[in-house]
């Protein structure tokens, strides 16, 4: 499910700490990991050169401070505008999933200030773990899934599930309906456990074997799911992140995710802990 991972490293932020975090995960382990740089074009041969070498130096760095399988590992330096150049190197090799990290700009910020993680996470159908700069990467021990009826929230619940089968944590299945009356809350264990939308997820679960816990709350999706996230102090986040561009569209922006008004959007810019937007490509 995730045989080929992207890590497309800039230098900065947590990143790093998040590779070596995932390389605990046996399912993480057994995957091929290519290590990206981009050096963006430069005017003068000196300044190229001097940011080729830096790259070569991340890069080094990479390979020599995480714990990483060296026969599992292929690392590429490429020139060029970093946001196409990611994506490019996401299909040439067939990415089940792009590693990058995030300044968490909101709105028309991440536009202005050109931000690479926002673009690709605009232009790739491929699920993205995005780690803002801003965050504490923990150990993971609670994994949680935002749940809802889409095809998208199932594949993040399959990605969890993917992660945790053979990896003690905790998965934390969260549903937040808009539509739920207040007076009808709080709801029991019992009643969380079996509202439609998790069931099929905690069948699942117990399956497999996997601890689990349900919440299902009311309210704005997206505020809700940061403040889960937050209450049970959640490692990772998983939310389904639906690609809603026709296929005419592929390279266009979709301008209600780069102004900030998707619940993808929110979630990752406000989120406490990493998020892995789930989608699957084609």
């Amino acid at each position: 499910m995730l045989n080929k991972i992207l890590y497309a490293d800039a230098g900065t932020g947590h990143t790093r700490e998040m590779l070596d975090v995932l390389m605990d995960i046996p399912t993480i382990k057994k995957a091929s990991l290519t290590l990206l740089h981009v050096v963006p074009p430069q005017i003068t041969t000196d300044a190229l050169t001097e940011k080729w070498e830096e790259g070569n130096k991340v890069i080094a760095s990479i390979l020599e401070n995480v714990h990483l399988d060296p026969s599992k590992v292929s690392t590429l330096l490429r020139q060029g505008e970093p946001k196409d150049t990611v994506c490019q190197v996401a299909d040439e090799i067939d990415a089940d999933l792009i590693i990058m990290g995030s300044r968490g700009l909101n709105r028309l910020e991440a536009i202005l200030e050109n931000s690479v993680s926002q673009y690709v996470f605009q232009l790739t159908n491929r699920p993205m773990l995005l780690v803002k700069d801003d965050i504490y990467v923990k150990k993971i021990k609670r994994v949680m899934v935002a749940l809802d009826k889409t095809p998208a929230a199932d594949y993040a619940l399959e990605l969890a599930l993917f992660l945790l089968r053979t990896y003690p944590a905790e998965l934390i299945l969260a549903r937040v309906n808009p539509d739920l009356k207040p007076e009808l809350l709080p709801l029991s264990q019992k009643e969380m456990e079996e509202n439609p939308v998790i069931a099929s997820a905690v069948a699942k679960a117990k399956r497999m074997n996997i601890p689990y816990r349900c919440v299902v709350k009311g309210g704005k999706p997206g505020e809700q799911i940061c403040k889960i996230a937050e209450e049970y102090n959640a490692d990772l986040l998983l939310l389904g992140s639906p690609d809603r561009r026709p296929s005419v569209a592929k390279s266009l922006p979709d301008l209600d995710r780069l102004l900030g008004t998707s619940l993808s959007d929110y979630v990752r810019v406000n989120a406490n802990c990493p998020v892995l937007l789930a989608r699957k490509d084609g």
